[in-house]
């Protein structure tokens, strides 16, 4: 005897399965568990697609750094020719390579010293070029052609990278 709800006995219960009994129950057979063949080759499709669109971001995202790494080192180079063209022409080197611009790019490595005892040095190393992996930059003086590969061996004005290649932007590495 149930003191519940009336509508839960168990004769009811046993009515309720028993409509469930003529009814057929899916199978795993019939496709209602898994993939068609039509949805695995569509979604296999699709990521070699974009896979293969990785690739080529991928490429230039690291050419990019590149190029990034070369416009800092240029930066960083021509600032240091910048700093030690002021130094020497405000009279703050007490003894320096040269009076001006430097004469080579190791004087901007070196300790230069300063009148109050001191020493500077305005560069830590020479950069290394990210496209050709070496320290040989290109350099000019003001005398020399700009667009030439040639240095006359006066001191040095500017600095450029001896890279063959062209940018993503589509200038030459040379003339950044």
């Amino acid at each position: 005897m149930s003191l519940g709800n009336p509508a839960h006995t168990p004769e009811r219960a046993r009515r309720r399965y028993r409509g469930f009994a003529g009814r057929k129950q899916p199978s795993k057979a019939s496709g209602a568990a898994g993939f068609t063949l039509i949805e695995l080759i569509v979604t296999v499709t699709l990521l070699t697609i974009l896979s293969g669109m990785v690739l080529p971001v991928a490429r230039y995202a690291a050419q990019r750094e590149r190029e990034r790494m070369l416009r800092t080192d240029l930066m960083k180079l021509r600032d240091a020719i910048d700093r030690y063209y002021l130094g020497s022409m405000s009279g703050q080197f007490a003894q320096a390579p040269s009076f001006g611009y430097p004469p080579n790019l190791q004087a901007l490595v070196d300790p230069i010293k300063l009148h109050n005892g001191h020493s500077l040095r305005l560069l830590r190393e020479i950069p290394v070029d990210p496209f050709t992996g070496n320290r040989d930059w290109g350099v000019h003086s003001m005398e020399d052609d700009p667009s030439s590969d040639s240095w006359n061996g006066d001191q040095i004005w500017d600095v450029y990278s001896r890279a063959t290649g062209t940018a993503l932007n589509g200038t030459k590495y040379r003339e950044w």
